[in-house]
């Protein structure tokens, strides 16, 4: 097929798309929720709240982002019947990342947001939903990467 820059700008939102929702999961579970541990509870508290609203809006424009640029893009390529097993590995962990942020949006983090003083063990939950999240990214990545046909 032809290069066009259309096409290369739809493939360019969508890596931008994933780096902030996998790159920002590990800047949280690796970077920030370790230095929490030098402030005293309410200030960690609500600093881990104010950094989770920030990191979640955002990822309610990168996730629809990056779905509806990687469907456009296998249609692009064909359409889904031609794609290769790598893109449908890549297509899954992408759905199961999306359906785990809903779960950890609309369940742990509503709990942590409304509890006077939430617990620890709640933080802990998130850290481990969005380390299943990290994981799931790091699978999407390395099949894209054994899609690539290198000569």
């Amino acid at each position: 097929m032809p290069h066009s820059i259309l096409w290369s700008l739809v493939l360019a939102l969508h890596l931008i798309s994933i780096i902030y929702w996998v790159g920002g999961g590990i800047y949280a579970v690796v970077v920030l929720r370790p230095s929490l541990g030098l402030l005293d509870a309410t200030q960690r508290n609500s600093v881990h709240l104010q950094t989770m609203a920030r990191f979640f809006k955002g990822l309610t424009h990168a996730i629809p982002t990056t779905l509806v640029t990687g469907w456009l893009l296998i249609v692009h390529e064909g359409g889904f019947a031609n794609v290769p097993w790598t893109t449908n590995l890549m297509q899954l962990a992408g759905i199961l990342m999306a359906l785990l942020f809903a779960r950890l949006y609309f369940g742990t983090y509503q709990k942590a947001r409304r509890a006077i003083r939430p617990q620890a063990s709640v933080f802990d939950s998130i850290r481990t939903q969005i380390l299943a999240i990290v994981a799931l990214g790091m699978l999407a990545v390395l099949s894209a990467c054994l899609g690539h046909p290198f000569a």
